[in-house]
């Protein structure tokens, strides 16, 4: 009984899903780019491409330039899997924007937040 304890425990271990350091998707992404300064507003031409890294930054590509725009403080419910909805004026994503962050299974909205800046970063 024991050692089919122990077999079940294997097994759930092995198909679990690592642990990721917080940052550690961001730090691959940007590993060989430069970072320009800072822009207040970004075109939204890629709005696909708008993603989470964490709970208090977000990524956005455009091209082969990656932006970066880390937000003030956390936003409660942000998550690397979040859908991003994003009050855009003008069709760009600016610095003062609100966005709300949306789980995948339960659909309801979750607070406001704000964009900072977006930080560019390029390929040298």
């Amino acid at each position: 009984m024991r050692s089919l304890l122990l077999l079940g425990l294997t097994v759930l271990v092995g198909c679990s899903r690592p642990v990721v350091p917080p940052g550690a998707d961001l730090a691959q992404t940007l590993a060989g780019r430069v970072a320009g300064p800072p822009q207040s507003c970004v075109s939204t031409q890629s709005a696909s491409n708008l993603r989470a890294i964490d709970a208090a930054t977000l990524g956005y590509g455009s091209g082969s330039t990656v932006y970066v725009n880390r937000l003030g403080g956390p936003c409660p419910g942000l998550r690397e899997l979040s859908t991003i909805i994003v009050e855009v004026h003008g069709g760009r994503y600016c610095r003062g924007d609100h966005f709300r962050a949306v789980e995948l299974t339960g659909g309801i909205p979750g607070p406001v937040c704000i964009l900072g800046d977006w930080v560019p970063y390029r390929k040298p």
